[in-house]
């Protein structure tokens, strides 16, 4: 297999043990060569992350995604049912549906053909004139979609086994927490000015935090106390136990689901290529990422809290804790990556060696270069990468 010099310089990369790992190289953040590679092998082949099922409660809810040059839109049918179709007519194929909301019918903008929630062609006004034209023919592709804890994944891969399977030893690791439970009280999208492995690599190590959140989370964050055990396939994890700075981020009294340490235990766990969740027993959030560029990110961002303090008489005081929070801590990732991405691009840039508290980079580091270069990862008996 030939490489290009930004997939070579990955792989020389990867091959170092552990113990002496660096940081990816600049080449993988900056070359346009690299994303296309990136697109073609990770976005358009792996199942990737677009939101949360309970945000799509009634029949005609949706929420559109652009996976790399595919429009899509995903919505609750008539009968209660997920689906994903194709988010461009089959007319002159214009885009049908932008951002989210609920519609009872989906209708191009341009000429109002309209579709049902199924993806059937229900209207095409001044068409039976036409006399090739055969209305029960046309019907939106669907786009292969499941749902998985309470997250819906999509996919252009039509071999690509099912979100489950693939997730099975992570499911086991989590589900104790209840995650599918959780209710999602906010919901939006971003841009930001950095190369998405950026802020992959930011959201799935906690080395970070004394510094870049000295204002907000950092202080409250025992970085020496974490656990970061090798990852596995499709993922990897870290976990920190501590009490929480904010009620909420331990458990509620009312929950009788976790005990001992994992009533104050919380996981940060990233699920390859773009969906990045921190999980403590009382809150979650989660960002998805897509490029837009080498130097730019699609962000959507979200998160809610657990049934216990949702149903807790002062649970708007807690969703707007949360999200106050949350907000000040993406004020301060947006600052720190894109000075990253910043000093990345510069000339004098150089890989430094990466600390054993940055394990789960070193793991993501390797699954980019066996999907893009072939690179063969070894894992243990029990499916953990092997030290």
């Amino acid at each position: 297999m030939a490489h290009d010099t930004a997939t070579l310089n990955l792989m020389d990369t990867v091959a170092r043990p552990f113990s002496n790992a660096i940081a990816m190289p600049p080449s993988v953040y900056t070359s346009d060569a690299f994303l296309e590679h990136e697109l073609n092998d990770l976005f358009r082949s792996e199942w990737i992350c677009v939101g949360r099922a309970e945000a799509l409660a009634e029949p005609g809810d949706f929420i559109t995604y652009d996976l790399v040059d595919q429009p899509v839109v995903i919505l609750r049918d008539e009968h209660g049912e997920l689906r994903a179709l194709s988010n461009v007519c089959l007319h002159r194929m214009s885009v049908l549906l932008e951002g989210c909301g609920n519609v009872q019918r989906i209708k191009c903008p341009y000429h109002a053909w309209t579709y049902s929630l199924n993806g059937e062609l229900r209207a095409a006004p001044f068409m039976k004139e036409t006399a090739g034209f055969k209305q029960p023919e046309y019907r939106l592709p669907e786009i292969r979609c499941e749902q998985w804890m309470g997250w819906i994944y999509i996919t252009l891969n039509d071999e690509i086994p099912s979100v489950r399977e693939r997730l099975g030893d992570l499911e086991s690791l989590i589900a104790h927490y209840h995650v599918e439970d959780y209710r999602q009280t906010f919901y939006e999208t971003h841009v930001w000015n950095t190369n998405w492995k950026v802020l992959a690599e930011n959201f799935m190590e906690s080395y970070h935090l004394p510094a870049c959140h000295e204002a907000t989370v950092g202080p409250h964050s025992a970085i020496k106390d974490m656990d970061c055990p090798p990852g596995f396939a499709h993922f990897n994890y870290h976990w920190i136990t501590k009490e929480a700075s904010l009620a909420i981020g331990n458990a509620h009294p009312d929950n009788d689901r976790l005990t001992g340490d994992w009533r104050k235990t919380t996981a940060l766990i990233a699920i390859y290529p773009n969906h990045f969740i921190t999980l403590t027993p009382g809150y979650f959030w989660y960002l998805t990422l897509h490029p837009r560029g080498v130097d730019q990110v699609h962000i959507t961002y979200g998160g809610g809290l657990s049934p216990e303090f949702m149903a807790d008489p002062k649970a708007q005081e807690y969703q707007t804790t949360l999200k106050n929070l949350l907000d000040e801590v993406n004020v301060e990732d947006r600052c720190c990556t894109e000075r990253v991405y910043r000093g990345l691009s510069s000339p004098a840039a150089r890989p430094g060696n990466i600390s054993y508290l940055e394990r789960p980079v070193y793991d993501f580091a390797q699954y980019i270069a066996e999907r893009i270069g072939g690179f063969e990862r070894r894992f243990d008996e029990s499916g953990s990468a092997a030290t």
